[in-house]
Order: C-alpha cells, then structure tokens, then sequence
C-alpha cells in the first residue's frame, strides 16, 4: 500500500511538471501566425502512416536508418511494459497482464527483450558513431555546447533503461524459479517466465544472489523503469527528442503545395496590381494615409506556426546541413541552424512572458496596458539577433534541405520569409542584389533592357504576318 502510495506521488509530480512544460510549449509554438494551406486530410493522414510511423524517408540512408528502427520499435512495444508498470504501481500489483493474456504474454515480454537488446547495440553504436567516429555533420559549430550534450544524455538513458529492464526480469526469474516472485497467477510457485532473453540471462547473473537482494535488485529494476521514463518525459521540452512526440503534428501539418511553389503574398499583389493598373491605386482616396504593411516576417509572431512547430520537431539530426549546397562550398549557412534559432527564440519570447515584466511591453502600449501579452510584447529583439543576413543571402533555395528531412520540415520557409522582411519592408540587401531590383522595378528586365520584354514576339509577327 505504501508502494502504491509513494508511486502516485511521484507519477503525479511528475506529470504536473512535464504538463506545465508542454503546455508551455504550445503557447510558443502558437505564438506564429496562422498561414492558408492545402486541404486534404487524406493525404496527410497517409503522410502520418509512411514518414511519422513508418520511417518512410529515414530509410535514404539505410544504416542509420536500421540502427534507428530497433530503437523505434523497441520504444513502441516497451510503451505495453510500461502501461503494466503504470497499473501494477497504481493498483499494488505485478504483471498484471500475465493472467489474463498468458502466452501472449510470454510473446510480447520476450519480442520487448529482443527489441531492447537490439536497441542496447543500436546505441552503442550511435554513441561511437557521435564520439569516436565523429560523423561530420554531428560537429557543425551550432552543435556546440548543450546541443551535443543533448545528443549523447539520451543515449546514455536508453542504455539505464535497457539495463534495468534486464535486471527487473531477470531477477524476477530466478525469483520465479525459487517460487518466491509475487507475479499475478504465480505467487508462491516455481517455475519460468519463459522470456526469450532473461530465462537464461536472470539465472546466469544473478542466480547466486540471496533472496532478499534479488527481490531489492527487481524493485531497483521496476523503479528504475519508471523513473528513467519521467525524466525522460520531463527531459523532453528542452530536448532535440522531442521529435518523438512532435513528428507526428508536424508530418501531419506539414506543406502539401508544391516545393517549388512560393507563398503568395496578397499585400505584394495587391501592390503590384496598382503599379499595372494607375486608376486602381487611386480608387481609394484614403488609402493615402495608410500605413505601408510589413512584407515578409522579422520574428516568431510573424512566421507562421507550422514553422515553430518544426522548430520544436527538429531532431537536429543534420540531414538538411549536409545536403545543402551552399553549406558544402564553405558559406555560413545551415539549415538546421535556422531552425535552433527559431526554437531558441521562441523559448526567449515564452520566458519572458512567463515573467510577467511589464518593462517588454512595447512603448506605444504602455499607457493603456499594464499586462504583459504576446500581442504587446516588445524586447527590442528579432530573430535577425540570432539568424545573421549573411546565412539568408546564402541560400539558394535548392529545396534540397527540404527533401532530406525525414519528418518534413521545410527551413525553407522561414529563411524566405526572413529574406523578403529584409528586401521589402527594410529595403536593403546585399550590394550585388539591389541593380537587379531595380532594374525589374524600371523596365521589367534584371538586365536593364529598355525595350519591352515581348518585343521578339511583335518582331515575329512582323516577319510572317498571318496568312
């Protein structure tokens, strides 16, 4: 009972924290603007199935992607272990499943064993693949500090809770075979569990224990389980891994147009609309005083949501870096730079909400309020502090970091929208751009052509008149 109580306690803390953290977290990633996009939910739905849970596009590059897929399906089939840990710690229970499904239960238990030992290799293997064999793009400059920290905790915590599923059944095994385990259905009976990998595991480690210590080294086991797995949870937020949960939305969410296809933008063609057509643009007569609207985006609130959203997706595996041309030939640019940025930023702006301190709130605003919101915020910052002008002028907008993502996020995007806040509401630009604009804007030609861009047809036509 006081196992059950102790339990509660803990699942309940725990939960309350992680709660409050994700619920943090959609408010940011809320904070970007709602764009029109395609509708068909069919589509998207079978986007979900092929790359959210079906590793559709990890499988470009199959040896990572295999190493990746025991981990993946060892993550998805220990979630049945932990839901029987979940109801065992509430209800004062253990395996509870084991009654009710009997071989079933043998099979599921015995392919989670198999899974996890195939995920224990798997991580190895990334470790060494990050720290020994240091795969270029896991030592990008954004991956200093913290984000390569990041990389190898999770790591470390799957090797714990592999560890302490072993040491859980398998000491519970030779419990069994003592007629001393407390499973449901076999309490104070001698016999196997029969699982795949602890049935000759648990004796060979731990058959010349006492009793008292293989019952203290099963509970070490089954607590161990359960609290890798809430800190994990609570690790999760400030996390690349939060891709575990976050693929899903984003996948889900994702772009359908075209990747060749750039947003339109209505402010644009509106003004485009008036320049051809001169009786238009004075058919309001106030429209004189207008304000002139901000073209572009310059910060999170102006980006739209989806491109936070896959900010926070972002596993920071560095596909997208290290197919991007211009990242290869030496230039700032990297597209998963882009996107840490977006999330730092996004985390900036949630922190200081979260403060309350009504020094954010922008200086036009604050005579008439007093509360600090995301519609008056103001800290004097951009997300041009963390993405320099440089990194945008680079790309080239390939869509190659686009086409590598393997849960499709598009940093495309944002970078486009970055660029066009920077030409067309700030008017500047790199030196080598601006004739080009100019030229457009006077004769319609980036060569600066003077004649009109369909003259070669009226030379056809003057050559063979119609018959």
């Amino acid at each position: 009972m006081i196992q059950s109580i102790v339990f509660l306690i803990v699942l309940g803390i725990a939960s309350w924290i992680a709660g409050k953290k994700f619920l943090a977290i959609r408010r940011n990633i809320l904070l970007g603007k709602d764009e029109p996009d395609v509708v068909d939910n069919g589509l998207r739905w079978k986007n979900v199935f092929l790359i959210a849970f079906g590793q559709k596009k990890m499988f470009k590059r199959w040896i990572p992607a295999v190493l990746h897929g025991f981990i993946y399906v060892a993550f998805l089939f220990t979630q049945i272990e932990l839901i029987e840990i979940v109801i065992d710690g509430i209800f004062n229970q253990h395996r509870f499943f084991r009654p009710m499904l009997g071989g079933m239960y043998t099979f599921l238990i015995s392919t989670i064993e198999v899974l996890s030992l195939g995920a224990f290799i798997a991580t190895l293997i990334f470790l060494a693949r990050r720290n020994l064999l240091k795969i270029p793009r896991f030592h990008k400059s954004e991956m200093n500090g913290f984000p390569k920290l990041d990389g190898n905790i999770i790591l470390y915590l799957e090797i714990v809770l592999v560890i302490c599923v072993f040491m859980m059944n398998g000491a519970d095994e030779v419990l069994f075979n003592r007629s001393l385990t407390h499973a449901n259905g076999v309490e104070g009976m001698a016999g196997s569990f029969n699982f795949a990998i602890t049935e000759h595991l648990g004796p060979m480690l731990f058959g010349g224990m006492s009793d008292g210590t293989l019952a203290v080294v099963e509970r070490i086991g089954w607590w161990g389980h359960i609290m890798v797995v809430l800190a994990f949870l609570n690790y999760l937020p400030i996390s690349k891994h939060l891709h575990i949960m976050f693929a899903f939305p984003n996948v889900y969410h994702a772009k359908l147009a075209s990747r060749g296809q750039m947003q339109n933008m209505p402010a644009i063609m509106n003004e485009v609309k008036s320049m051809m057509d001169p009786d238009a643009a004075f058919a309001d007569d106030g429209g004189a005083d207008e304000e002139l609207p901000d073209f572009g985006s310059k910060d999170v609130f102006d980006i739209g949501w989806r491109d936070v959203l896959g900010a926070y997706s972002c596993t920071e595996c560095g596909r997208c870096t290290s197919v991007c041309p211009a990242n290869l030939t030496g230039k700032k640019l990297s597209p998963r730079k882009i996107m840490m940025d977006i999330r730092d930023r996004a985390e900036e702006v949630g922190r200081n909400l979260d403060s309350g301190n009504v020094e954010l709130i922008a200086e036009d605003k604050r005579a008439d309020e007093k509360v600090l919101t995301a519609d008056n915020y103001d800290d004097g910052k951009s997300l041009f502090d963390y993405i320099t002008k440089e990194e945008l002028h680079a790309c080239t907008t390939c869509n190659a970091c686009v086409e590598a993502c393997p849960i499709l996020i598009n940093p495309l995007e944002p970078i486009l929208k970055l660029r066009r806040y920077e030409i067309l509401t700030e008017s500047a630009g790199p030196s080598e751009w601006l004739p080009m604009f100019t030229s457009i804007e006077n004769s319609g030609s980036i060569w600066a052509v003077p004649d009109a861009r369909d003259k070669w047809t009226q030379l056809i036509e003057k050559e063979n008149p119609p018959s």
